[in-house]
């Protein structure tokens, strides 16, 4: 890997240190830091690394940032691909043969809230500002998911959704898949009215994932989407949480370490959740 790789792999992702033995796979969690926007950049921090077409930021500056994190990802080749994220549960198979309709002029255009792919050097992403990035990989197959689960998603189950879709595409075994629920919204910033509590009712899953604090109920996205990929059948040790809150994490300096909908008022840019297979792995075992 050339040393630019290795440096943007470094200010641009927070990796997955559990699953550094899989050389085969790229992954891991945007920050705020080593990009070029403008709008959402602390004076200190020289740009940004918003990745989401928002309203506040320029076009030439989130393909820039997005091109810096496919760089990141590897040499040419590989290509970036997103949805148009509607807090569901839908999920899309991504291929060669459809990569170009999933992505025109370098937007998503599928209305889906989950990706998963087999082959190589389709770096998928999820959008998130405080709402869960879930990435699954399955190291037997080294086939891989990219899940967003907002309050919506989980309570309908989109960890599980998406290891159904993975076993219907391509045979996954949920025991052979390690997971990372990525940094979002924490249960010591993410108070929820009656309509998120009652919808966790629902699904038998009141307490303790969401908990009664001074008169108001908190959410844990992170217990919540980690009992359900184990629920699914990934072992629990191969499940890792970050633990990172996008609303009230900070770096050495104090600044924001994430984009966070909530804690900046809905003014704010988004970070993707990536996953990839390496393809000079792959051909190995052709």
């Amino acid at each position: 890997m050339d040393q630019e790789r290795v440096d943007q792999e470094q200010v641009l992702v927070r990796k997955v240190l559990e699953w550094t033995p899989y050389s085969w796979l790229f992954a891991g969690f945007s920050t705020r830091l080593g990009g070029v926007s403008r709008v959402f950049a602390d004076a200190a921090q020289g740009g940004a690394l918003n990745l989401g077409f928002v309203k506040e930021d320029t076009a030439e500056a989130v393909e820039e940032n997005r091109r810096r994190l496919v760089r990141a990802a590897g040499p040419l080749g590989w290509r970036l691909v997103v949805a148009k994220q509607v807090h569901g549960i839908e999920v899309r198979a991504v291929t060669r043969g459809n990569v170009d309709e999933a992505m025109e002029g370098g937007r998503g255009q599928w209305e889906a809230d989950g990706l998963i792919t087999r082959e190589a050097e389709l770096l998928l992403g999820v959008g998130a500002a405080d709402c869960v990035p879930l990435l699954v990989a399955d190291t037997r197959l080294r086939v891989v998911g990219a899940f967003h689960a907002g309050w919506r998603g989980t309570a309908a189950g989109m960890a599980e959704v998406g290891l159904a879709r993975l076993r219907e595409a391509f045979g996954t075994r949920a025991e052979d898949c390690v997971a990372a629920v990525g940094p979002s919204i924490g249960a010591c910033c993410y108070e929820v009215g009656e309509e998120v509590r009652a919808a966790f009712a629902r699904r038998g899953e009141a307490e303790p994932i969401v908990t009664g604090v001074n008169g108001r109920w908190r959410l844990d996205l992170w217990e919540a989407n980690r009992r359900q990929l184990v629920a699914a059948g990934v072992p629990t040790a191969n499940v890792s949480v970050l633990g990172e809150c996008t609303a009230c994490s900070r770096d050495e300096a104090g600044r924001r370490r994430y984009f966070s909908h909530r804690a900046e008022m809905g003014v704010t840019g988004r970070m993707l959740g990536v996953i990839g297979v390496r393809r000079e792995i792959t051909s190995r075992m052709d």
